[in-house]
């Protein structure tokens, strides 16, 4: 009985040392995902985000280039070292997933601009089915985690901070009145609000 209850101590001992061992890593990482940024690439809209993608990629020795916003034909971002790649980068909020749409979208893009490689950039994750399409049409999917482990590895000399602080985010009109929306600093998070205020209080996310 005595030894049966001393294994019995030392079964719980083990595995309570497992998960404190197993936390501690899990803390670890999460301490070294944060110093990618990407509490900032969150407060982002998609032209911010894709100005930060390019200098990423330009620290990397790319060629990159952001595309028009009307006519991209799927692209985003065209990069050119010694192979043609088209990137669609999805700034989303961390409820929304990127669906296989953009996965449709940047494959058309590859054929268009006769690039190399298609890739999928985002600060979220991925559907299952554009994880799906994604595979049978070869295009490279990167989501939160693994952008945030090549952020790590570039340490880029502009970071995410820097360019959502320093790069205005695209203007947009207010859907209410017509007039300009301008940024404004709300208790935790920025946010587009009217120009014309308080006349109009229109107001909308900057990652809408």
């Amino acid at each position: 009985m005595v030894a049966f209850t001393t294994f019995f101590l030392i079964m719980i001992a083990f595995h309570l040392t497992r998960i404190v061992y197993r936390r501690l890593q899990e803390r670890t990482a999460m301490k070294r995902l944060a110093r990618s940024g990407i509490q900032y690439i969150d407060q982002m809209d998609g032209f911010q985000f894709e100005t930060y993608l390019k200098a990423l990629f330009q620290q990397l020795g790319y060629k990159a280039q952001v595309t028009p916003k009307s006519g991209d034909f799927g692209a985003d971002l065209i990069m050119k070292r010694q192979q043609k790649i088209v990137i669609q980068a999805k700034r989303y909020g961390s409820k929304n997933r990127v669906s296989l749409s953009a996965v449709q979208e940047v494959y058309g893009a590859q054929a268009y601009y006769k690039a190399d490689e298609a890739w999928v950039i985002t600060n979220s994750s991925f559907t299952k089915s554009a994880r799906a399409l994604a595979e049978a049409c070869n295009v490279q999917l990167f989501d939160r985690k693994a952008l945030q482990e090549l952020i790590l590895q570039v340490n880029p000399t502009h970071t995410a901070e820097k360019v959502c602080q320093e790069v205005k985010p695209a203007s947009r009109s207010c859907p209410t009145c017509g007039n300009e929306l301008v940024v404004r600093q709300g208790k935790t998070n920025r946010f587009f609000g009217c120009s014309s205020f308080p006349q109009c209080r229109h107001t909308e996310a900057i990652n809408k």
